[in-house]
């Protein structure tokens, strides 16, 4: 147990010191926003992401008795950025990443998975299973007629051969989308899990079947958190009705644990639409669970 009130945890994740370095789990803020199409604010997540992690540093894991402390685990503080500049904020985003062994990011918008898959698969030597949790596809061509904004990640992805799309799978997925956007993800041979499969089935049955479609690829995931339910997550930029629950999302990951997990991001908290920082702390939360089965 900490030795110091919760509200006096230090200002790293999870109480880390910020700004430490060393091999193993490193945790990294990714403060961009700039590709955003709605509501902007993400910017303001890894900091907040990190004041709510001081709720997780009392004790193990209730499940898996993992105490995180324990693991060679750091925060490396924030990548930096080029302000005003997505195309060189993505490039400086890789390079940065390209020197971390195993990545936990906090985003930040959802672009941000782009240039952490291209450094994770050169450093694997290929293409990279995905879990990908959201709200929306995020494989379209363009947005509003640019080609690299929150919503294109894993279009790139599979076009540039960072992810096998036979062993990616999209869960929670529920927003508006042309139909050819969604034709064309399955085409490509990505298995998507609507919010509704999630909520009319268990978690046991969607990692059952995460797990089937992974197998034993190295694996990456992302998880923006627009997959959940406004309800649980208010606090962010691009929100859907009928999403998942914090239980089912937290549920489907302890099942999780004997993939080949690579490195992973959070994205899409923007705390200024949050309340009493659930987001944030959904956020937190989902990130120690990885920690726990990854490190």
């Amino acid at each position: 147990m900490s030795l110091v009130p919760t509200f006096a945890t230090p200002s790293g994740f999870l109480g880390l010191p910020p700004g430490g370095g060393g091999r193993g789990i490193a945790i990294a803020g990714i403060p961009l926003d700039l590709g955003t199409t709605n509501r902007a604010g993400a910017r303001e997540g890894p900091a907040a992401i990190r004041r709510a992690s001081r709720m997780l540093v009392d004790g193990a894991h209730p499940a898996t008795q993992v105490d995180f402390r324990n693991l060679p685990l750091c925060d490396v503080g924030d990548f930096a950025i080029a302000l005003g500049d997505l195309a060189g904020s993505l490039a400086q985003i890789e390079a940065q990443a390209a020197q971390q062994e195993h990545l936990v990011a906090l985003g930040g918008e959802h672009g941000i998975s782009l240039p952490l898959l291209r450094a994770l698969a050169r450093r694997v030597g290929g293409p990279l299973a995905l879990v990908h949790f959201d709200a929306h596809l995020d494989t379209w061509p363009e947005s509003f007629g640019q080609r690299f904004s929150h919503g294109q990640p894993f279009y790139h992805a599979i076009e540039e051969g960072l992810v096998d799309p036979k062993r990616m799978v999209q869960i929670g997925i529920r927003s508006p989308v042309e139909p050819e956007i969604m034709a064309w993800t399955l085409a490509q041979g990505v298995t998507v899990l609507s919010a509704i499969d999630v909520h009319e089935t268990s978690p046991a049955a969607v990692a059952a079947r995460i797990a089937e479609i992974v197998g034993a690829a190295p694996a990456y995931l992302s998880f923006d958190i627009d997959a959940l339910d406004p309800a649980f997550a208010p606090g962010t930029g691009t929100p859907e009705i009928g999403g998942l629950a914090t239980w089912q999302a937290q549920a489907i990951l302890r099942r999780l644990g004997g993939l080949d997990w690579r490195g992973m991001d959070v994205v899409e908290v923007a705390p200024a639409y949050d309340v009493a920082e659930i987001t944030a702390l959904a956020a937190a939360t989902l990130a120690w669970e990885y920690i726990c089965r990854a490190g």
